[in-house]
């Protein structure tokens, strides 16, 4: 059993997203409904800050928090706000393929060098940089960092939808998770 369930119809989208801002989203992303008017946001889509992602939602659908891997970790005061301040009702947990926050070990000699050629630092100051922050911002796999933080944000936020969702990037389609793979 596969992960990702493609949404092509409406039909695809899983009963406990139809009729609710993640499903809307769905809608709108992959199925090219028309944009309807919205005054102010319903759900927070939480997503990574690759630059090879783009959305395809009307103006002031969604609150949107881009960070390294779709960590929002860092960004519970941002959450909070939103829902307490904002009256988002749901939470679209989006990770995707080739994310740059897999494996960021791997990166530690491109990023160092990086900061010292690119940014001017010196190299003890971009090593340690890297050594304190890397191991905050590392999500292990896509796919099991996506759904451990909407298990944590369910949690946190309980009166709250929370939908882990996934974006390939080569098709530029979402697809929703099955938790139970």
């Amino acid at each position: 059993m596969s992960y990702f369930v493609p949404v092509n119809t409406v039909n695809d989208i899983f009963p406990e997203y139809q009729n609710t801002p993640i499903g809307r989203l769905l809608e709108y992303h992959n199925l090219d409904r028309p944009h309807d008017d919205y005054e102010h946001a319903d759900i927070l889509i939480g997503m990574c800050m690759d630059n090879r992602k783009r959305l395809h939602i009307p103006e002031n659908f969604a609150y949107v928090i881009r960070t390294g891997g779709g960590n929002l970790r860092f960004s519970e005061f941002r959450v909070s706000y939103s829902i307490a301040i904002g009256g988002v009702k749901a939470i679209a947990l989006l990770g995707h393929d080739n994310c740059g926050m897999v494996n960021l070990v791997s990166k530690q000699e491109k990023f160092i060098n990086g900061l010292v050629e690119k940014a001017g630092w010196n190299r003890e100051a971009a090593e340690a940089h890297f050594m304190h922050f890397a191991p905050m911002f590392e999500i292990g796999n896509e796919v099991d960092f996506v759904l451990s933080e909407a298990k944590r944000l369910r949690l946190r936020y309980p009166k709250i939808l929370v939908a882990p969702l996934f974006y390939m990037l080569k098709e530029n389609r979402l697809y929703l998770m099955n938790e139970n793979a």
